[in-house]
């Protein structure tokens, strides 16, 4: 008579994600040429070995800035001496994903912030913001995405106006809610007219909290705005300050 094979609960989890979890990738593919700080130099991508050419394997070279494409800002990105890449915990990488959205007003007023009348809304809805979440705001500009005049979106006098997000909410989310990360469709936490003033007072109050954020997410629009997972991973280097990010959300259908 065989044994009876020992149930291992997160095997039995798994499966239970496969069967019934819708998975969305909340990643852009980054590629040379696409919008970008104007301060950062293009990505260069060489061709080290190829197999079209005869070699065993194919192996790319890959020169870019941490900041490029859907990427991940540790704190140590603005503040001298906080945590680098390599010591945020894989603890801080699975998290409950709590979804604000502005899109609907972003549509007719680029300018858009979040308030805490979003925030309140949201939490009659679903109950309050869990401690340890994170909440990303949906503004649907990453439908924006590639062009690089449509991403920063300047007026004639050269100040952009894109949607970011407000004092007031970020104040809530870290300090009342404690709140683990923020992630955005934009290129910044900051709204456009602020960046464009050389305003970044926000993104420094998240990184300034030992917080970090993921920028230029998409396909938020996919999700429910209370009751996914994210999943947000990326490389490890030592003393890192930024660097491209993959992320994906688990949510029911």
């Amino acid at each position: 008579m065989s044994a009876r094979a020992p149930e291992h609960r997160l095997w039995s989890a798994h499966r239970d994600l496969i069967e019934t979890a819708v998975r969305t990738d909340l990643t852009h593919p980054f590629r040379s040429g696409q919008p970008h700080f104007p301060g950062f130099g293009d990505e260069r991508r060489e061709t080290v070995f190829s197999l079209e050419g005869g070699d065993d394997f194919t192996v790319h070279r890959y020169t870019l800035v941490g900041q490029w494409g859907t990427h991940v800002d540790p704190p140590s990105h603005f503040v001298a001496g906080a945590r680098t890449l390599d010591r945020i915990p894989v603890e801080e990488m699975i998290l409950p994903l709590v979804v604000l959205d502005v899109a609907d007003r972003v549509r007719t007023d680029p300018d858009t912030t979040p308030t805490l009348d979003d925030v309140r809304s949201w939490e009659r809805r679903n109950g309050r913001v869990p401690a340890g979440s994170f909440v990303a705001l949906r503004t649907g500009w990453s439908r924006r995405r590639p062009d690089p005049v449509a991403m920063t979106n300047r007026d004639e006098d050269g100040v952009s106006h894109t949607p970011g997000w407000s004092a007031e909410v970020l104040q809530y989310l870290f300090e009342e809610v404690d709140a683990a990360a923020i992630g955005h469709e934009q290129s910044d936490t900051d709204p456009g007219i602020a960046g464009s003033a050389g305003d970044c007072a926000l993104e420094a109050y998240v990184l300034g909290r030992d917080r970090w954020q993921l920028e230029l997410m998409t396909n938020l629009d996919r999700l429910p705005e209370a009751g996914a997972l994210i999943v947000a991973t990326w490389p490890r280097p030592l003393g890192g300050s930024g660097f491209p990010a993959r992320a994906f959300a688990l949510s029911h259908p």
